[in-house]
């Protein structure tokens, strides 16, 4: 691989980057704007967090419902309350003891409608290759032809309405800028005149020449690599950093950039030590974060595997592949990951891999492609001296060594090739992965979730332990999830689901998962059912589920897609919605065993654990847009529990737990050092996963309880206590105060007297 450019070396001086107890995911929208923020301010200090997790702030396309789509570096965003709107929720967070993280956007910008509304790139279509501005886009001049390829006409160039007015070049809502002298000429003569050649949407994957954020033309990638780009795109959020009104960055999609290392020792430098930094990095399940980087970790997305993990059962996950598999007729899920990156690359990347091809030269062209097949991590970084071994074997079956040796040989004395190969592979694994594979494979949909391995779902909890030992150790200040704004399922759907898991029987049947619609499309109606089942009873549930239904069969594309839309297979996905579902009783209690049991975990194992919006309580969502709704915050259930009111039901089981956790890790930090397993012995050992912390506090969870139940429950199996005694947070007590407190061996039913989770701390 290419060597590390050099970087400023990071700050030296100055405070220990504080982390926070935990941080609490607000998803910000013109709906949504500073001020509601500032409004829920002290319901989330009262439930315990100790900084907000605010999406994208940086001025975004106009009525953008995420902020991903910055147009202006330099400006906060004006439908959201613009920058008095940010220091105003920044004063009022800092008075209840909060602080705030910023998500920021280093990878990309919007190519919006109006394009002016993106000053720099605008300069540049006008300007062309000599605008100052023109070193921000990854921009290929040569494979234009000298011009910028926009593809944002609905159709040909020859059957759009394209006139000059006022000064630009037209078409309905869209504006593109005349070079200087161009504006008298005809239109064929002004067209060619142009830095910039607009064509159909559809000509992307042939004739495409710059960077994008995976397969999305309106999102240019940016040369932040470059130091003045970087001034220049950072300069506000430093500012906001500087200023304490951000105590945290949350680095958005890292893998992105031409370096990641190269930029986050730009930015600590820039930030200072005493910034939290986090980094959107999707880690494979034996991968690691590289060592040298100047982060607290990522955001989490390891974490939230492990702990979905350790609550799927693997011999049901087995089973559901097997069903699967003959019920659909689609293949396992190695050969549908194969087939998915390669559908991808020679497809909806084919632009990218042109581009690599050219550089690399015929003769290496098959080996740059299988390469890139093969890659088993999202990319590479500059300085690693080799390849994955299984990726070079693989690719050297289908290419030949000589062509594989070249290629590695290319990276080594070519940086920039090294780059982009790095970048079209971190994009090639999102899409052919994350949003491709993980709809199309779906024996357990809980299973198919960021970072996820569907092919191999559960984790045993020596592996969690592990998992959760090497983080003690190494990133004890990484962020954890559970739900996110990009989760495909919200954690508590993942919950129900994962019990089919424990009861694969529960998706067979005489007509199979979805009865008459089976006949039309099994995959579909698989689908439809695991999905119904997670989201249950909630209001409108069936026009949500025909929303992620139809979104899912897109991203699958085995009858549709985003590109090729096929009309009369789309009009018959919404029947294929079922009525809400709700799980048997005995599903449903494992259901809820597994709902507690993985928010227990993680807000109480190592890292810093983040609440999506309104997850404090029980909270059910599909994909987005579904989980990106304004958010519900329990403000009555919350008081009312304060007051001394039992929670009913797991909604508000879930709320005592969060907010116990929440306030233990703001009020007793020291509680949350260190990492020690702690072992059941007796018949049913392997269905409680326990640990301490510090080790004042204790954690138990009960896992795979349905078929916990099944084989007689806990019987005589005991928990043999870390010295001290040990009194009970959760379950709450009920009996004034006096409740029980254990040492030494105890029996795990009494422990959990009656329920699925424990907490104790050592008097």
């Amino acid at each position: 691989m290419s060597q590390p450019h050099p970087t400023p070396a990071p700050a030296s001086d100055g405070p220990t980057p504080v982390a926070p107890a935990s941080t609490y995911r607000l998803q910000l929208r013109p709906d949504f704007p500073f001020a509601a923020a500032e409004a829920a301010v002290p319901h989330l200090a009262s439930l315990g967090v100790s900084h907000l997790h605010l999406s994208p702030v940086l001025e975004a396309a106009p009525g953008s419902t995420h902020g991903y789509d910055v147009t202006d570096h330099s400006r906060v965003r004006a439908e959201l309350g613009g920058e008095a709107g940010l220091r105003s929720l920044a004063g009022a967070a800092r008075a209840h003891g909060l602080g705030l993280v910023l998500d920021i956007v280093p990878n990309h910008m919007a190519v919006p409608t109006p394009l002016r509304l993106n000053r720099a790139l605008w300069e540049v279509l006008r300007d062309g290759p000599a605008s100052p501005y023109a070193r921000w886009f990854d921009i290929d001049w040569e494979a234009g032809g000298g011009q910028v390829v926009l593809p944002l006409l609905p159709g040909p160039p020859d059957t759009c309405e394209l006139r000059v007015d006022g000064g630009v070049l037209r078409h309905g809502e869209q504006e593109f800028p005349l070079r200087e002298g161009t504006e008298g000429l005809a239109l064929p003569e002004l067209l060619s005149a142009q830095w910039y050649r607009p064509v159909w949407w559809r000509e992307t994957a042939a004739t495409l020449n710059y960077r994008r954020f995976f397969t999305i033309s309106e999102l240019i990638g940016v040369r932040v690599e470059d130091p003045e780009v970087f001034t220049a795109t950072h300069a506000k959020v430093l500012e906001l950093v500087r200023d304490g009104v951000a105590e945290g960055l949350r680095i958005d999609h890292v893998d992105g950039l031409a370096d990641p290392e190269e930029y986050l020792h730009r930015l600590r430098a820039a930030a200072g030590d005493g910034c939290w930094v986090v980094v959107e990095k999707i880690l494979a399940r034996h991968e690691r974060l590289p060592a040298g980087w100047p982060v607290a970790g990522t955001t989490g997305y390891d974490a939230l595997h492990r702990v979905d993990g350790v609550f799927t059962d693997p011999g049901g996950a087995a089973e559901l592949a097997r069903q699967y598999v003959e019920f659909t007729g689609l293949p396992s899920w190695r050969e549908t990951a194969r087939d998915c990156a390669r559908e991808v690359l020679t497809g909806d990347l084919a632009a990218e891999l042109r581009a690599l091809e050219r550089r690399a030269g015929a003769e290496l062209a098959v080996a740059v492609r299988e390469l890139l097949i093969a890659f088993p991590v999202y990319r590479p970084y500059p300085g690693e001296p080799e390849l994955p071994p299984q990726a070079l074997e693989r690719a050297a079956q289908a290419a030949g060594p000589a062509a594989v040796a070249g290629v590695r040989e290319l990276m080594l004395r070519d940086p920039a090739f090294a780059a982009r190969f790095a970048q079209t592979s971190a994009a090639l694994r999102a899409k052919s992965l994350e949003d491709r594979a993980f709809y199309r494979y779906a024996p357990l949909l809980s299973a198919t979730e960021v970072g996820g391995e569907p092919g191999c779902p559960a984790v045993s909890p020596e592996e969690f332990h592990a998992y959760c030992a090497a983080l003690e150790r190494d990133w004890p200040s990484t962020g954890t999830v559970l739900s996110t704004h990009d989760t495909k399922r919200s954690a508590d759907v993942r919950a129900r689901i994962s019990v089919l898991s424990q009861a694969p029987e529960a998706m067979a049947g005489p007509d199979g998962p979805a009865g008459g619609e089976a006949a039309r499309d099994p995959h579909l109606a698989w689908v439809a059912r695991q999905t119904a089942l997670g989201l249950g009873r909630v209001p409108e549930a069936v026009p949500r589920m025909a929303d992620a239904l139809l979104k899912g069969a897109r991203e699958a594309a085995l009858h549709t897609s985003w590109t090729d839309r096929n009309e009369k297979y789309e009009e018959g996905v919404p029947a294929c919605a079922p009525a809400p579902l709700d799980l048997p009783a005995d599903l449903a209690e494992a259901a809820r065993a597994n709902l507690l049991g993985m928010a227990l975990l993680h807000l109480a194992m190592p890292g810093v654990p983040e609440v999506y919006q309104g997850a404090e309580t029980e909270y059910r969502a599909l994909v987005d847009p579904d989980n990106r709704r304004p958010a519900h915050f329990p403000r009555e259930a919350l008081a009312r529990l304060d007051a001394g009111a039992e929670p009913v039901g797991p909604a508000e089981e879930k709320l005592a737990l969060t907010a116990a956790l929440l306030r233990l890790r703001r009020d007793r930090p020291e509680l949350f050092r260190g990492y020690a397993p702690v072992a059941a012995r007796g018949p049913a050992a392997g269905h409680l996963l326990a640990f301490t912390r510090a080790p004042g506090l204790l954690v138990a969870a009960t896992r795979l309880s349905h078929r916990l139940a099944a084989s007689g429950g806990w019987r005589d199996t005991r928990l043999d206590l870390p010295p001290g005694t040990w009194t009970p947070v959760l379950p709450a007590r009920t009996d004034g105060g006096t409740g029980a407190a254990y040492s030494g061996s105890a029996e795990v039913a009494s422990l959990l007297a009656g329920h699925p989770v424990g907490l104790w701390l050592r008097r």
